[in-house]
């Protein structure tokens, strides 16, 4: 079956930011556009109220999703845009319905200026439960964003793609998240900065003076891990240019700095069965949270 480009809208601006970025994704994959509205059941007492009855609430409910569709076939010509109603609770509804796509796109009010994105209870479960890539938008985010501003400097959609930045663990590098990087730089046919972030292991760093030459050997050994597990990939995908990024100290650091200046981030999050519940992991926390880029988190085994 054919996957889709789901997006979650509830009408908000951040909701209706993230619809366009699906629009504009869904071409880059040549796939179908789905917008999925979740209706929250109104409690009896409120439903029976004369201005909160089921017509209205119909009428409602089924607007939103529709005029948002209508304008996006208008803005994405040649984009199938296709809707559906769901009801139940946001998060549990929204994970279920990345089941069936290529990947789900959801709104997140921005923290202002470059502060990052401010990512509701809603996201974050959505995040952490689901299996299949999720990306976050902020509400402000426009095509002109995610690429180079013109020769004169102004911000235009129609200069090459910023780059994709790519936060690498070398010490559990996974192909299915290194691919849809990979994928992702090569369909916006832009650079792939891959980020590290390395620290010495505990007994050099409290059990040894600060050390020039043997913070130099540390570098270079954590730059030669990063290269060696990223070669195969290049040679996987020879028409992607990718550049190598390997510091000391933290990765969500230097993710963040790197998202600056970057069309997409990805990111990925351990899938664990645990009683304890989801969980997300610190480095993809704070990426979510402070990047300036929309931010794709990748579940993997």
């Amino acid at each position: 079956m054919l996957r889709t480009i789901t997006v979650g809208l509830d009408g908000s601006q951040e909701s209706r930011a993230a619809a366009e970025w699906a629009a504009r994704e869904a071409k880059l994959r040549g796939l179908p556009l789905k917008i999925v509205h979740v209706w929250e059941p109104v409690p009896e007492p409120m439903a029976q109220a004369p201005l909160l009855g089921a017509e209205t609430h119909q009428h409602w409910t089924e607007r939103i999703p529709r005029e948002a569709a209508q304008g996006l076939r208008l803005r994405h010509p040649g984009v199938e845009v296709r809707t559906e109603q769901v009801s139940g609770r946001p998060a549990e509804a929204l994970a279920e319905a990345a089941e069936s796509a290529e990947l789900l796109v959801l709104g997140s009010r921005g923290l202002g200026g470059l502060g990052g994105l401010m990512v509701g209870s809603v996201g974050l479960s959505v995040i952490a439960h689901a299996d299949r890539p999720v990306v976050l938008v902020r509400a402000l985010e426009v095509a002109a964003d995610e690429h180079e501003p013109d020769p004169v400097g102004v911000p235009s959609a129609a200069t090459p793609f910023l780059p994709v930045v790519l936060g690498f663990d070398v010490e559990h590098p996974d192909e299915t998240l290194i691919e849809f990087a990979f994928d992702a730089a090569r369909r916006r046919a832009t650079l792939l900065r891959i980020v590290h972030g390395w620290n010495p292991p505990p007994y050099y760093a409290y059990g040894t003076p600060v050390d020039p030459a043997l913070h130099e050997a540390l570098a270079a050994a954590a730059a030669e891990a990063l290269a060696e597990a990223v070669r195969p990939w290049r040679r996987k995908f020879p028409d992607v240019e990718v550049v190598e990024v390997s510091r000391y100290g933290s990765a969500a650091v230097h993710v963040v700095e790197a998202a600056r200046e970057a069309s997409l981030v990805v990111v990925g999050r351990r899938i664990r069965r645990s009683p304890l519940g989801a969980h997300i992991g610190h480095v993809t926390h704070a990426v979510l949270h402070h990047s300036a880029a929309p931010v794709a988190v990748v579940p993997h085994g």
